[in-house]
């Protein structure tokens, strides 16, 4: 499909509307040029008013409105607009297209807007339904305590671990599988530079006077690691930070296939108090197909051994929309894991990413019924005392869903609650992870970005820490 601007190159805004309704579909951007004869095309206009023309499948809509503050947002309204009409799709966030939309809600909440103004004012400028504006509000009133609780100069580290067992079907994350030789030659190098980057970034720390306020091992799975690995890098932190009055330590165990006593163990001893325990689903078909090598029985065994060696806050994610599976077998995993009683439940929604297998496949197989796989599992989580504390949305997911994080009242991940705010300054350490430096008093955000792939870390390590250096300004 063919989009072109004329006295605009608000690409990267148009771009996101378009892929709500059409979001495998490749573009060709064009500038001050008329769009093509044939084909599909949208064309979006700025000059003594405003114009969007779009064109799908031999019907043709356009809309216009004036010149105004805000053109950039009124062209994508526009946009929307003209899409719902020649697609029938209403996508229920409507043209937001962010991925933090609690953000937005906690900023009209700070203004001292009411629930009504709040719905009015995002229903108006982005058209979100009222069921998303519910979950999005509730789910930042149920923030206000966490984020109150924030303390000036503390931070949050982020060690990245972006090793798994295997590559799941729908996994575009920078992660690689063990399984591959050149994985499993570059993971003891990997786990050497790693403990000495987190050495270093407590060194960098101390000196503006910041001190950890939470820790979160990701990948990744993190547990791919051996135990001895897993107890270097959990050492490293132990001995490079004072972890004695960190509110938070999340290390995610994930897979049950990675998952052993002694691994646990580690974790336990060096300080972690809340994991991640991943099934996914509970359907053995629906695993097999999406590369999973572990089955339900697998992670109910992971999970009574975690429960066994004393942890008391366990997370437990499922994905809604995965290929092969129904809305009764979704039901069951989410009724099974209420039954079972981890302290936080996140439900995902299957996103599909041009990197991950499952783009590729010409038969997907993604079950048509994944909004009211959402809806059931935000009615049961709720009834059985559960409350969204975080939410964050992603391009390319099916239906234009989101993901949303569910705990007991006080177990709520603290720092995925502060990442998702921009609220606390992150430093990272390992591949694929981004320090962001926060200055509280100015709202002010800096992003020093790291190497994006493993080989690229250990083989670019010196020009890291290098560029690192910046944190101590």
């Amino acid at each position: 499909m063919t989009i072109c601007f004329i006295g605009n190159d608000y690409k990267y805004e148009i771009e996101a509307v378009m892929k709500l309704f059409l979001p495998i579909v490749s573009f060709e951007f064009r500038f001050e040029e008329e769009p093509p004869e044939d084909g599909d095309y949208c064309f979006v206009r700025q000059e003594k008013k405003l114009s969007v023309t779009a064109r799908l499948g031999g019907s043709t809509e356009t809309l216009e409105s004036p010149l105004c503050d805000d053109d950039e947002g009124e062209l994508c309204r526009l946009l929307y607009r003209a899409m719902v009409k020649l697609t029938g799709i209403t996508p229920p966030w409507g043209c937001l297209t962010g991925i933090r939309p609690v953000k937005k809600v906690n900023q009209l909440l700070e203004r001292g807007l009411s629930k009504d103004e709040i719905f009015g004012s995002l229903r108006e400028r982005y058209f979100v339904s009222d069921e998303k504006l519910e979950l999005a509000y509730s789910t930042a009133l149920n923030q206000q305590e966490i984020l109150r609780s924030r303390c000036e100069g503390k931070f949050s580290l982020y060690v990245s671990v972006p090793f798994c067992p295997s590559r799941c079907g729908y996994c575009s994350f920078v992660s690689h599988s063990i399984e591959t030789p050149g994985a499993k030659k570059l993971l003891p190098e990997y786990t050497e530079k790693l403990c000495r980057e987190i050495a270093e970034t407590a060194k960098w720390a101390r000196e503006p006077g910041l001190e950890p306020d939470t820790v979160y091992i990701g990948g990744g799975t993190p547990t791919a690691l051996t135990a001895g690995q897993l107890r270097d890098v959990m050492t490293a932190v132990q001995k490079s930070f004072d972890i004695s009055k960190i509110r938070e330590y999340t290390v995610e165990a994930g897979r049950a296939d990675t998952i052993s006593e002694e691994k646990l163990a580690v974790i336990r001893d060096f300080g972690g108090t809340r994991i991640s325990v991943n099934p996914q689903t509970l359907n053995d078909e629906v695993l097999r197909k999406i590369g999973r090598r572990h089955t339900a029985e697998d992670f109910f065994s992971a999970y009574r051994m975690a429960r066994e060696m004393g942890f008391r806050n366990i997370n437990t994610d499922v994905i809604a929309g995965l290929p092969g599976d129904t809305l009764e077998s979704f039901k069951n995993t989410i009724d099974t894991l209420i039954d079972l009683d981890p302290e936080g439940i996140t439900i995902h929604t299957l996103t599909v990413k041009r990197s991950s297998r499952l783009f590729r496949e010409d038969e997907r197989d993604i079950p048509g019924c994944t909004a009211e796989m959402v809806r059931y599992g935000h009615k049961r989580l709720t009834e059985a005392g559960y409350w969204p504390y975080y939410l964050y949305r992603q391009k390319n997911t099916v239906d234009n869903l989101e993901n949303v994080g569910y705990a007991k009242s006080g177990y709520e991940c603290l720092y995925n609650v502060y990442i998702m705010d921009d609220s606390q300054t992150i430093l990272a350490a390992g591949a694929g992870g981004s320090t962001k430096l926060v200055d509280s008093a100015t709202g002010r955000i800096e992003r020093v970005y790291g190497c994006k792939y493993p080989y690229e870390y250990v083989s670019r390590f010196a020009q890291i820490m290098s560029k690192k250096l910046r944190i101590k300004n």
